[in-house]
């Protein structure tokens, strides 16, 4: 998941002084003397293996995330590291590679138990499992949680709306601060306090996996204060918030109340972890080559370093370049004019030199030519280019062609990026040049990620009235399938008035069907056949332009260990058991 901005995804860092299962590379000297593990290490297996404890652990950020509070975030940095102080139902095998994209129990004792074709799920707690306070966690916190992070839309609008879409009476439930009653949505029951049970108004045969984001994490309701929950989260997790300063830092420190026997997953290793935001791109990429920091959000090294990184040898070697279920791509949004026509985003899909893009993004490093929404990676892709071009250069003929038939010679829009991804900024900076030469011109409208969704290219109120017709997104998978990539960015039912994610507003019923047709389908071939159809009919209607399949580049500190790639979190290292060298 997930907004890669799912989302979608995110980094840290590798190498130190625990070099365990090293490669050729080992050879080549690091500045500080010590050795690296060797490029790509850390998407084969566990770098550094280490149980120190002690020490501090530091994040850096370029911008602020959406959110701390694990109701209210879709970022995949964010679902990532928030597994520190927030246990969901289930969650995903703290390894590398494809290893990490084996769900296991987290708050549950087990899996979900499935009835009634999948209509119903039912999940039991671990005993014996307490917030950091010392009080007791239990079923009614995870469905408190559920409801205040799904149904309290006006209050609580960033992260996905699955269980609204999904529950028997979601479409009608007001959330729990406008729920005057004590007894909250019907359909998810509580038996006993180990016992959650949740009823939905069609099978649902990948449970397991929408219960594993952090919106399940419990939320005790005489602690919660709505938005302002942020400034003082209650810990579920193996480390709790020490101090929280808006747009500044986030402090975190060992949570005394955790036990380990309750949690095998989790180690609880650095004394303490640091977030710093609104931190310099520049200045995370040289903190993060001086083993000082990890790159929170993943997105990765910025152009200057990039160069640098892979024409020194050593540093080349502490890298990891790897796909991650992403997709970089631009959304035609549907509700905008001149783009309501299909004509008319057919003649953008066929303008564009996507190698242009992908020159402005870093180059093949930074991923591959993409053609379908689906990337190769997930479930469901199958080749195909329904806008084929020479070179993937752009054809010029049939982009003026499909704005003749739209009934334009030239259209005047906004394109929306992110001011604090320069590769994002860049790559539309490219899409404008193209445009620019069938007749459209496109002007760029920068705005911060922290806010991208919440006020702007996400609020479609504001995209129709300043015209922004076009919208640079990235994009991963909420989890490893057709229906985790697809449902929140293509299904009528995902759009919101805020924290909207569907920047297309796109709305087919067909592709609506489709998508209710696969989660419901218990062969996986069968449904994986659905999601190629999905891919198709969506390219064809034109509602999003593929750009490239993106690879992430890591550098990797020097200083941290227990650094792993997991392929759960779209390329994203595993931020549960990181460690650091020495205190």
């Amino acid at each position: 998941m997930r907004r890669s901005a799912l989302a979608a995804i995110a980094a840290i860092g590798t190498a130190s002084l625990f070099l365990t299962g090293c490669s050729k590379a080992d050879d080549n000297k690091n500045d500080n003397g010590t050795k690296s593990a060797g490029a790509d290490a850390a998407t084969k297996g566990v770098v550094n293996a280490s149980d120190k404890k002690g020490g501090t652990l530091t994040y850096e950020l370029s911008d602020v995330p959406d959110s701390f509070d694990p109701g209210n975030t879709y970022y995949a940095y964010m679902y990532n590291l928030s597994r520190l102080w927030a246990r969901p139902l289930m969650t995903f095998q703290p390894d590398a590679g494809q290893k990490g994209n084996t769900l296991v129990p987290d708050l549950a004792a087990g899996k979900g138990v499935p009835s009634d074709g999948g209509k119903v799920w039912t999940y039991k707690l671990r005993t014996g499992m307490t917030y950091e306070d010392g009080t007791p966690i239990t079923s009614k916190d995870v469905k408190y949680a559920v409801e205040r992070s799904n149904f309290a839309r006006d209050v609580l609008s960033l992260g996905p709306n699955y269980f609204q879409q999904f529950m028997v009476g979601g479409d009608k439930y007001k959330g729990p601060y406008k729920d005057k009653s004590a007894k909250g949505l019907s359909s998810i029951e509580t038996p006993d306090d180990t016992t959650i049970v949740f009823h939905l108004k069609q099978a649902f045969q990948e449970f397991d996996y929408l219960v594993a984001s952090p919106q399940t994490a419990p939320v005790p309701q005489a602690k919660d204060t709505g938005v302002d929950y942020v400034k003082k989260i209650v810990s579920s997790g193996s480390y709790k918030f020490e101090s929280y300063e808006d747009g500044k830092q986030a402090v975190l420190v060992r949570n005394d109340k955790w036990d380990a026997k309750t949690d095998p997953l989790r180690k609880q290793l650095p004394d303490k972890i640091v977030v710093k935001l609104k931190v310099n791109p520049e200045t995370i990429d040289k903190d993060v080559l001086a083993g000082t920091a990890i790159d929170l959000a993943g997105t990765g090294v910025q152009a200057a370093t990039q160069a640098q990184v892979l024409t020194d040898a050593s540093k080349k070697a502490n890298t990891d370049n790897t796909y991650g279920g992403r997709l970089v791509y631009m959304a035609i949004n549907t509700t905008v004019a001149p783009f309501d026509k299909v004509e008319c985003r057919k003649a953008v899909q066929y303008a564009i030199d996507k190698v242009s893009v992908q020159t402005a993004e870093g180059g093949p490093i930074r991923g591959d030519v993409a053609t379908t929404v689906l990337p190769p990676d997930i479930p469901g892709y199958e080749k195909s280019d329904a806008y084929a071009s020479a070179g993937n250069k752009g054809d010029v003929a049939k982009a003026k062609e499909q704005l003749k038939a739209c009934g334009k010679d030239a259209i005047t829009t906004n394109i929306s990026a992110r001011s604090d991804r320069q590769q994002e900024i860049d790559a539309a900076t490219a899409i404008i040049n193209s445009l620019k030469k069938v007749g459209i011109t496109a002007t760029l409208k920068q705005y911060p990620s922290g806010k991208y969704f919440t006020d702007y290219a996400g609020v479609p109120k504001f995209t129709k009235k300043e015209n922004i017709g076009l919208e640079m997104m990235q994009w991963g998978a909420d989890w490893p399938s057709g229906y985790g990539f697809l449902q929140q960015i293509l299904n009528g039912s995902a759009i919101g008035q805020s924290g909207n994610t569907n920047l297309s507003q796109y709305d087919n019923k067909d592709v609506n069907a489709l998508l209710a047709k696969a989660i419901g389908t218990q062969d996986m071939a069968e449904r994986n056949s659905l999601y190629t159809q999905i891919d198709k009919k969506t390219m064809d209607d034109a509602v999003l332009v593929p750009l490239t399949y993106f690879k992430v580049l890591l550098a990797r500190p020097t200083t941290y260990t227990n650094l792993v790639s997991t392929a759960a979190f779209s390329g994203q290292y595993d931020y549960l058991n990181i460690g650091v060298a020495s205190k």
